[in-house]
Parts: C-alpha cells; structure tokens; sequence
C-alpha cells in the first residue's frame, strides 16, 4: 500500500468516527430534552388536574 492510499483511508476512518460520535452526542442531548420537557408537562398536567379536580371540603367539627 502506498502512502497516499493509507492516508485517504485513514482520513475516511477519522471521518466516519467524527461524524459517528457526533450524531451519538446529538441525539444523547435530544433524549435528555424529550426527558425535561415531559417532566414539565407531566408537572403541568398534575397542576391542571388539581385546579380542575373536585373541591376540597372545609373540615367541621360536627355533623349537624
């Protein structure tokens, strides 16, 4: 194998592993965006329960 051949295939393998990492890194930050917003809206759907949900009762200290 000459020089220039084990460069160019040397430079495709750089190539290949930079490009791999950074779709892993990409896609790693869109999995912990997806994971912050759903907790966000699972905290969004709980406030909106309590605001919709049934009244609280007042506490007394007899029946009638």
């Amino acid at each position: 194998m000459s020089t220039e051949v084990l460069a160019i295939i040397i430079s495709a393998v750089g190539v290949v592993v930079t490009l791999g990492t950074s779709m892993f890194v990409g896609a790693a930050w869109m999995v912990r965006r997806i994971d912050a917003v759903a907790a966000d809206v699972t905290d969004l759907k709980i406030s909106v329960a309590r605001l919709e949900g049934p009244p609280r009762h007042l506490l007394t200290t007899g029946r009638g």
